[in-house]
This record gives structure tokens, sequence and C-alpha cells, in this order.
């Protein structure tokens, strides 16, 4: 079949096929994001017209704003189906590579397709080209290879023969899971080839399960059988495995308490009698306090970041770690004992070796006790008057108003503390807290994803995204993209004045507040000028509510999902917020903290951080 490389590509796209974690199959490609330029809007731009009816085609603002909506996507559909993003080569193709640093520090899968300059360099240097000196074959490009798990430059038709199957791999292995990269010259993508009709028959792509060695099995048997207060932690692999209830019976039958980590949150239903709450900095003190008492965690689907082990001082200096991981890069992080293998029958095996053990009834209980204690503190922050609503307060408003088929966004400032710590679950695999990569402005473009991807799953549940006013104006203009395509969600914006959590952390450090919030940067005007969020969302084709009390954010929190539901458009309600009122778990965060400084609260804070690095686990053995 004679087909240009771009023709070609597009077919094969459409060809490939998923299993859902309902069982049921879909495409793995469902659409593309795009912006055109000179670099792609004729090979593969064309392709796509040609078959736009098989694969839809959305329009994005900003490159980077639609490849987080392709991430936000792939978040909500558990890594089961994959959304493609397409740029010219230069200024679009380098606004994709933030995008792809989200997809790749929270392992979820995502395709770019940006436009490169001529393969075969007659009209060299073409528009928005950068020549390197030395080295004619670097584009804007290679610049996605720090973060693709697999990038390649497709310099010949043929080339896709031997490619697309590793595409393929990388975005469906659990193990390997992250963004793919295939820049594509534009001449190339315009050239024909006789492409084996083969390669267009369609694929389902099952995403494997691999059991665990028995020998580590039995090993890490062994190690629980010995425990006395054992220990779940489970992370962003388990949502991805579709194990969530697996895990959930393993507690059950075994009598251990379960922590959640930030990919982890809402697996556990939260009145669970053995749900003790989220771990880390932005957790519990109710999880942070059983992992300091632990003797052994077993960890489930957990890279186990800083923020979940408070930079590795949450737990007792003698406790052991099994991990269960598909990916063995993850599974020996810190000398734990090893498990490799699929979440889902990992855990199923586990409980098989172990049979009848179960841990003490006494420790089982306390995971009960801890979570109730941190209960009612959340309920003294949501309760008790500020002169403006808190964070703590916002999120609660919010989540007395959600329902189980909802479903809740947030990424970066303080407002991750608040979900992760504070939110109370009521439906599985509800939260997405992008806080792998922490991208300012994933809010809204990632809601627009998330809300595409659960229409069609969750048609009764609304997107709901907490952003701050620093997220809102980094990157805004998803939110007309969303409008325009008819997807709802609703945006909650806390306006505080500022950057107001790295201001809490520069002065909390010893600092002087300096260029985070309004009133500590340089202004020629004397003045704070005010953004009127209301007019700019409004301006976007967005439904728009402002106001100034908890009551009348309920009010208007219950009347955007509404309108979100039914008239198909974001729905923005905006409200003022207290500057430096948070949740806190108590735990440690280890930051550079300058050794000298003209300040004495900042040589204070270093000797302090010292102190504390002292109880840090720097190699478990």
């Amino acid at each position: 079949m004679k087909l240009t490389t771009a023709q070609a590509l597009v077919r094969w796209l459409i060809a490939q096929r998923t299993e859902l974690l309902t069982g049921e199959q879909a495409p793995l490609f469902p659409g593309v994001f795009a912006i055109f330029g000179h670099g792609n809007v004729l090979g593969l731009g064309n392709a796509l017209e040609e078959h736009r009816e098989q694969l839809p085609v959305w329009r994005g603002q900003n490159e980077q704003g639609m490849a987080l909506a392709a991430v936000g996507y792939a978040k909500a559909t558990h890594r089961r189906q994959v959304m493609v993003a397409t740029s010219s080569v230069g200024p679009g193709a380098l606004n994709m590579v933030t995008a792809a640093g989200v997809a790749h520090a929270n392992r979820l899968p995502l395709l770019l397709l940006p436009g490169d300059t001529f393969a075969g360099r007659a009209p060299d240097p073409v528009l928005q080209q950068v020549e390197h000196f030395h080295d004619p074959t670097a584009t804007v490009n290679d610049a996605f290879r720090a973060v693709s798990r697999y990038f390649d430059r497709i310099t010949r038709p043929e080339q896709l023969l031997s490619t697309l199957p590793q595409v393929a791999r990388i975005l469906t292995d659990p193990a390997d899971c992250g963004p793919v990269t295939l820049a594509l010259p534009q001449d190339i993508q315009a050239e024909a080839y006789e492409f084996p009709t083969a390669l267009f028959e369609p694929v389902l792509h099952l995403v494997p399960r691999p059991r665990p060695d028995t020998r580590q099995l039995a090993a890490a048997a062994e190690t629980l059988r010995a425990a006395q207060r054992p220990l779940i932690v489970i992370g962003g692999g388990v949502r991805y495995s579709g194990a969530g209830s697996k895990v959930l019976h393993f507690a059950q039958q075994h009598g251990i308490p379960v922590t959640e980590t930030t990919a982890g949150r809402t697996l556990v239903p939260h009145e669970h009698r053995l749900h003790a709450g989220p771990l880390g900095v932005t957790g519990s003190t109710s999880a942070n306090t059983l992992a300091a008492q632990a003797d052994v965690v077993l960890a489930i689907g957990t890279r186990l970041q800083d923020f979940t082990t408070a930079s590795w001082t949450v737990f007792a200096p003698e406790v052991r770690i099994i991990s269960l991981n598909t990916a063995r890069f993850d599974a020996v992080k810190h000398a734990a004992q090893e498990l490799v293998g699929d979440a889902q029958e990992g855990i199923r095996e586990l409980g098989h070796a172990l049979g009848s053990w179960q841990a003490a009834a006494s420790w089982t209980a306390q995971a009960e006790t801890e979570r109730a204690k941190w209960d009612s503190h959340i309920e003294s922050l949501r309760t008790t008057p500020a002169d403006l609503p808190t964070y703590a307060q916002v999120v609660g408003v919010v989540n007395e108003e959600s329902g189980k088929h909802d479903y809740v966004m947030t990424a970066s400032g303080g407002l991750p503390g608040e979900l992760i710590g504070g939110w109370r679950a009521k439906g599985a695999q509800t939260m997405d807290v992008e806080y792998g990569f922490s991208c300012m402005g994933y809010e809204l473009a990632g809601a627009w994803g998330a809300a595409m991807a659960r229409a069609e799953t969750h048609p009764d549940g609304v997107v709901t995204t907490l952003l701050g006013d620093g997220s809102y104006l980094m990157l805004n203009a998803e939110l007309f993209s969303a409008a325009f395509a008819g997807h709802g969600f609703v945006a909650v914006v806390c306006d505080n004045d500022g950057y107001a959590v790295i201001n809490r952390l520069q002065q909390g450090q010893g600092g002087a507040g300096f260029n985070n919030m309004y009133e500590h940067c340089r202004s020629g005007t004397g003045g704070k000028p005010r953004v009127d969020f209301a007019a700019h969302a409004a301006s976007m084709g967005c439904a728009v509510t402002a106001v100034d009390s908890l009551t009348g954010l309920a009010q208007a929190y219950r009347q955007a999902k509404q309108t979100a539901l039914t008239e198909h458009r974001p729905a923005v309600v905006l409200i003022r917020t207290h500057p430096s009122s948070w949740t806190e778990a108590g735990a440690w965060w280890e930051v550079g903290v300058p050794e000298n400084s003209h300040r004495a609260e900042i040589t204070a804070a270093h000797a302090a951080a010292q102190d504390a690095k002292r109880a840090q686990l720097r190699y478990l053995s």
C-alpha cells in the first residue's frame, strides 16, 4: 500500500486497540491534540484530515497546554489510553518539553509527534531551525531525549516498520511506561513508501501482568511473618494495575494498616478501618505516626519519593522495606527487599504464601485510632473561623459537595497538601494530584483532558480542579480550548496574592519575603494592580461566579457543577483565600538551606536542617 510516512503513521494509530480496566476494548489512541505549523500541517495535518472521523483532532491554544491535557487524559484512564500531541518544529515543539517532563516524572503514557527540519537539508536553515555548528543532525527536538522513555527521529519512511512496535511497547508497558517522542522531518512526512498492509491490521495491546519470582515471593512472605508492626504503602502502580480492591482484601485478611502515597490517593475508602491516611510531608500525622513505628513496610507500586518518605525520615531506623513493583528500577531502591511483579498478581500470590498469618490485633486497631485523631484535626481546620477562607476550608466545601463519581485535581502550590492530607474519598480512583513534577498550569490543561476522558466513562460525574492565582496566570489558554470543544469541568480558583506556598518555604527557612507575594515584588506602579479573573475567564467562554464566603462557595460550586454538566463548558468559581494558613502533617522535607548567609535566621535554619538529616535513612540493609 503506497502511503506517505504521515498517512502510514495515522493508519497505524487508528488500528491500535487497548483493554480498559473494565475489560472493555477501546482505541489505544482516542484522539490527537494539534497545533499546526509549517513543520507538520502538510504531511501529518493532511493525513489527519483524511481520517478525521476515525481519529478525532482537537485544537489547543498552547502546545504545552494541549500536551498537559493529554497527560490528564492518560491519568484519568489509568494509563490504558494514550492521547497524541503534535506541533511544528521550533517553539511549538519546545513548548511540549515541559509536558513530556510531567509525563516522565509521573510514569504516564504520552505520544508526541513534533515536526522536524528537513532530513534532506536542501533548504537549511529553514524557518524555526536552530543550527548547531558542530552537529548538523541536532535540532530542538533533541531536547526531548531527557524527558522521553523512547525517542526516535524518522529519517526514512520504512523506519516506521521497526519503531512503531517499540512505541506501542513503551506506552503499554507497566514497568517502562512514559512519554514517547517521534520527531518527524517535514520532507519525510510527505515521502511515500510501499508499506505492507499487515502494519494496519487491528492489534489489541494487553497490559502484561508479570508474576514475581518464587524465591523473592518466599523471602517477602518470611519477612512479613516475622513482622510485629507491618504497614502497607500503596502508590500509583496499584491504581494502574487495577489492584486496589485486591490490596484491601489482602490487608483485611492479614490485619495490616494501609497508607497511601500521592499517586495512590483515593484507592482506599476513607472510613475503612485499616485506612491510616496518606503518608509523608503532605500526608497525615496518622500515617506518619504508624510509619515511625512500623518494623516492616510493604510498598506496592510506589517509587517512595521524598514527599512520601519525608526525605527518608518518616520510617524507623530499623525498618525493613519490601518493594513490590513492576519496574526493578523502583524495586531495588534504598536496598529494599525486591519483589518484582504486577501489583494485582503479586499481592494475590503473596497472600497465598502468607496463609492465615495475621498482624497483632492491637497494631491493626491503631490505624483507626490514629486516623480518627487526624480526622478531628482536619475537621477543626475546616470549621475554625478565619478572616479569609483557608485552603482547608475551601477543600472541605468542595469535598462535602462532591459525589462518588466526581473527580478532583490539583498540581502545585499549597493545594496538593490540602487535597492529599485533607480529602475524604467518596469514590475509588477519583483524585489526580500531579506532584511528581508539580507543574504549574497542569491544573487547567489537565482538567480539560480528564473531563474529555471521563465524559465517556462517568457522564454523571464532574471533574473539579483547584488552583491558585499563580497557576491560573501561568497557563490558562486551555480554558478556551475546553469551552470551544464542549468539555465541561469546574475550576475553583483561590486567589491569595502571589506564590504563597513558596513564600512559606522561603520564610520558613529563615529567608526574607522576596519576589513571591505581590507585596514583596519589585513594582514600578507603586501599587498592587489586581487581575480581574472573573472578566478574564468569562472572555474565554467560561461560566464565572465570584464569592467571598464559604456559604457562597457551596452555593456557587453546586451551580458550577450543574453548568459543567449541562452546558458542556468550564465553570470557574473565584474566591479570595488566606495567604498563610496550611494543613501540616508534621513531617520534614530536605531543602537546600544556605550554609552562609547575611541573615542569622538562615544560618540557624541551616543548622536545624543538618540536625534533621541525622535521622535520615541513607541506605537500608
